[in-house]
């Protein structure tokens, strides 16, 4: 019987997706929320934190990959090609740390650019854990770090105060679907008998946020974000992360800093607030927020895709009021048009109006190149940039499209 609603759930997602365009790299589809105003995924395997002995083998080995998704994008066709220097034009020996999930993609990278520049050589060696690459790029003992999430702001700050300026960190590939551990995109999550199918960054940060960064209104109700009938008066219970994580510092980066300013969270319980907000709960873990939304009918929250081991609705999302708001699939995160695709990046000590050092530009520039974003896609693990995205990192980089 269990085999059968497994197959049955299979089954269901599979013409789900056939639906929206994402089993065919021919499909054009309307992304527009209107066309699929609620959208669901099977409950995903749950997943459990890693043990000690497994932290410690990431640490000294880099992550073992995830099975592989069934889809994987193609390369966009505008990212442009690698034209490499003269291969004896570039030489010298350097340290760079990465996170455990970048350990082997960042290897991958750099042994595929030494191949062009025989005489650099760049180490890449454990202990694998961005917070610690971050801080010994403070101390200058690393050329580059390799990270998967956003800097903690200590980590900026501590940079800050070393050099006077902030470290250069530029997004070098996508980050993953929904594979635990790797990056996953993040869903804002309603209780599935919840009528709102849609919501723009303007409503999330009045639900969320105590600075309201985006000029809204508090959206304390469902009807303050856009509920009729009996759900219009009915609390808004938020579900989240106490801070710091890098769910919470993604999705505050993403939706609650605005205009320069870095947003606020409303004070809940379990954050160690003294003035908690009876209406918001802040978890420890991202484990739990799935089920917390299953379980309470007035709920919403947010979390990494796959975390998703419950029964809730995973709702579309647009940047700004009116605009177009995409879900969550496959095909939305892999092309960059879903708003909480993750990225990964690469950081550096940049000195503002200087030239980055010659061997980390090239290096910048290989991994932003086709043959770059080519390696990402061999790996089928991240998701490879898209042009646009890849410009915007070379002009990061002082380097026009």
């Amino acid at each position: 019987m269990r085999r059968a609603r497994r197959a049955a759930a299979a089954l269901t997602l599979t013409i789900a997706l056939a639906a929206v365009g994402t089993l065919t790299s021919q499909a054009q589809p309307d992304n527009d929320a209107k066309d699929f105003s609620t959208w669901a995924v099977a409950p995903q395997k749950a997943v459990t934190p890693q043990t000690d002995d497994q932290d410690a083998y990431n640490k000294a080995h880099g992550r073992p990959l995830p099975e592989r998704e069934l889809l994987q994008p193609a390369l966009d066709s505008g990212l442009s090609s690698y034209k490499a220097k003269p291969k004896n034009s570039l030489h010298g020996d350097y340290q760079c740390g990465a996170s455990d999930v970048l350990a082997a993609l960042s290897k991958s990278w750099i042994k595929e650019f030494e191949k062009r520049y025989p005489q650099v050589h760049i180490s890449v060696n454990p202990p694998y854990a961005g917070s610690l690459g971050a801080l010994e790029l403070v101390k200058g003992n690393l050329d580059c770090v390799f990270v998967s999430r956003e800097l903690k702001p200590t980590d900026i700050e501590g940079f800050h105060d070393a050099f006077g300026y902030d470290p250069l960190s530029v997004p070098i590939s996508g980050g993953s679907y929904r594979h635990f551990g790797f990056l996953d995109s993040v869903g804002i999550i309603v209780n599935k008998d919840n009528p709102v199918d849609k919501l723009s960054f303007d409503q999330l940060d009045a639900a969320f946020s105590t600075t309201r960064n985006r000029g809204g209104s508090p959206a304390v109700t469902w009807g303050d974000l856009g509920a009729t009938g009996e759900w219009a008066d009915k609390p808004v219970h938020i579900v989240g992360l106490q801070p710091w994580n890098g769910f919470e510092e993604f999705v505050r980066q993403r939706v609650l800093n605005a205009g320069g300013k870095r947003g606020e969270w409303r004070p809940g319980a379990g954050g160690g607030s003294t003035s908690a907000d009876p209406n918001v709960h802040w978890e420890k873990t991202v484990f739990p927020i799935a089920k917390d939304v299953k379980d309470d009918p007035y709920a919403i929250g947010y979390t990494g895709m796959a975390y998703v081991d419950q029964g809730v609705k995973v709702i579309a999302l647009s940047e700004r009021n009116g605009g177009t708001a995409y879900a969550p699939t496959y095909e939305n995160v892999a092309s960059a048009a879903y708003p909480l695709s993750r990225v990964t990046y690469f950081n550096v000590n940049k000195r503002p109006g200087k030239q980055l050092d010659p061997v980390m530009e090239e290096l910048m520039r290989f991994i932003l190149s086709k043959q770059g974003q080519g390696v990402v896609s061999k790996q089928q693990v991240f998701l490879p940039l898209r042009a646009q995205q890849a410009d915007a990192s070379k002009r990061a980089i002082g380097h026009a499209p």
